[in-house]
């Protein structure tokens, strides 16, 4: 028996990037799980061959109710955004729900030895690639009904809330996302489209592993004596914000470890 969630996701788009691992992925099994007899996913990410092999877990999974249209997408790339819509099939196109979820973070570096190709390739993902994606699906979302409608979720981060040494510039981006999500809801408060950011504490992904150049042992000192949270646990969060009734709006919220209380407050096991 169908839950109420599931009921009112019934027959959405819903696009997610930065869908190959982590969060992403956790987020597009929890769509599936929730409303798995009619549901169309697009499911965005740089390596297409990991997407294509979560859209044969989710119909091993849910069976053939969800629909998943893998792509290969560089959203810090503005022509691939620039044509994004268009090239989807035709039956994918009147998008409900973006996620933007892809995201990145280079480096420990702090200011007067950040790499420059560190800040570019970390503000060309997070901020200026969200951007263009929100833009880009926006225009569907503003064509439908009377005054628009749709969901747009950003995924930030408690960076964004409270900078941290040798974070400046990840944080600063994570900062922009906030600022960008905040004006935004602003200006479509006219609209049915709501607005949503969810700001996530520690999560265990693949996340410190990119920050530290592939550098394994530096990433799971990170975690070391902590619970972090999972892609999991994120992914319920989004899944719960895009499956209120349509008058609700979850536009804010900060997601924590039990272990943690501000971005460098934390409490580790000995």
């Amino acid at each position: 028996m169908a839950t109420a969630m599931g009921k009112r996701l019934d027959g959405k788009t819903i696009v997610i990037t930065g869908a190959s691992s982590g969060i992403g992925r956790s987020t597009a099994l929890e769509f599936a799980r929730t409303s798995p007899k009619n549901l169309k996913l697009v499911l965005t990410a740089r390596r297409i061959d990991k997407v294509k092999e979560l859209a044969e877990d989710i119909k091993k999974e849910v069976g053939d109710g969800v629909k998943v249209h893998p792509v290969k997408l560089d959203v810090s790339k503005a022509d691939e955004i620039r044509s994004f819509v268009d090239n989807l099939p035709k039956e994918f196109q009147d998008i409900d729900v973006l996620v933007n979820n892809a995201g990145m973070v280079k480096g420990v570096d702090k200011a007067g030895d950040i790499k420059e190709e560190d800040v570019n390739v970390m503000f060309d993902t997070n901020v200026t690639g969200l951007i263009n994606m929100t833009q880009a699906v926006l225009k569907v979302m503003k064509k439908r009904g009377e005054s628009g409608q749709g969901d747009i979720i950003n995924i930030g981060s408690i960076a964004g809330r409270e900078p941290y040494p040798g974070g400046s510039i990840y944080c600063a981006s994570k900062a922009a996302v906030r600022s960008f999500t905040d004006a935004m809801r602003k200006e479509l408060i006219a609209t049915r489209i709501r607005i949503i950011v969810i700001d996530p504490g520690q999560v265990e992904t693949e996340f410190s592993l990119v920050r530290f150049g592939g550098d394994k042992e530096k990433a799971d000192a990170v975690y070391r004596g902590v619970t972090a949270l999972t892609g999991d646990d994120i992914a319920e969060t989004i899944v719960f914000c895009a499956g209120r009734p349509e008058n609700v709006v979850i536009a804010d919220m900060l997601v924590f470890p039990n272990h943690q209380a501000a971005a460098t407050v934390m409490h580790r096991r000995s």
